[in-house]
């Protein structure tokens, strides 16, 4: 049983939220509740709002009314150490400290584990090393985080997630900065974890049709507001690609997987 077993079956949901930032609301009454051991995509166009509710997700963003619930609980009845061990988050835009190696700031996806009493250990090490083979960054280890490429530094934060060993994944645009076949690589990583049956993962992701061939689970949103939620192949149809983004599109099968697939009608065509 791996260290993220331990705690069974995570839920995460949020309930009757509302969100915002300077007195500015984003969501109201938004409620969401993420299925045990998925891999949920969050999908919707730019200012929607799926980042501003996976910082709600992850105790980041304080809702200004509703709850948000980790395992049966309020999630502000839990420490901050009792939080980072049951969940990781990868923000949209992390920084590094100055002249840190990437082998120390993976490390530092150890902090929750640590008390007076039980300092780094063997199962630390193993953990750290695990996470940087999965991300492709040992050849990195020894290098300063500041001379990195975007894309490196990206996996070198998903490393430091991983790390922690959480039930909980909480992923905002884990393929920022990274070309195709590296993001390629992040979403097999995301999927093997998920096919472990340890985790649960919640990703925004942007590209469409990397969402619906990686995730089982969708929520779409607009304006706020979840517009759509379930499987891929239950949901997404040319309708509801319209709906959310404005886009005309024709939805057919994926030709490798068999799931959905958007191809965008160029303005001539609609």
């Amino acid at each position: 049983m791996t260290a993220a077993s331990a705690i069974d079956a995570e839920t995460l949901a949020g309930r009757d939220l509302t969100l915002g930032y300077d007195g500015r609301v984003i969501s109201q009454a938004l409620s969401v509740s993420i299925p045990p051991r998925s891999f949920t995509a969050i999908i919707g166009p730019n200012a929607c709002g799926k980042s501003t509710l996976l910082r709600a997700l992850s105790r980041l963003l304080k809702p200004t009314a509703g709850d948000v619930v980790l395992d049966g609980k309020a999630i502000t009845q839990y420490s901050s150490k009792e939080v980072a061990r049951r969940l990781g988050l990868l923000p949209q835009t992390s920084i590094a400290p100055d002249g840190i190696s990437v082998s120390d700031l993976v490390s530092r996806g150890r902090f929750p584990h640590q008390t007076l009493l039980r300092q780094w250990s063997p199962d630390d090490e193993a953990a750290v090393q695990r996470a940087m083979t999965a991300t492709d960054i040992t050849h990195l280890a020894n290098r300063s985080v500041d001379e990195l490429s975007g894309g490196q530094r990206q996996r070198v934060w998903l490393a430091m997630v991983l790390a922690q060993q959480t039930p909980v994944l909480l992923l905002d645009e884990p393929t920022t900065y990274l070309d195709i076949a590296h993001q390629l690589d992040v979403l097999d990583l995301c999927r093997s974890l998920h096919a472990s049956g340890d985790y649960t993962l919640v990703a925004v992701l942007h590209d469409l049709n990397l969402a619906f061939r990686y995730a089982d689970h969708l929520i779409a949103m607009k304006d706020g507001r979840v517009v759509a939620e379930g499987a891929p192949a239950d949901i997404v149809d040319a309708d509801l690609v319209l709906d959310v983004f404005g886009l005309h599109a024709l939805v057919i099968p994926d030709p490798v997987t068999g799931d959905p697939m958007v191809v965008p009608l160029e303005q001539r065509d609609r």
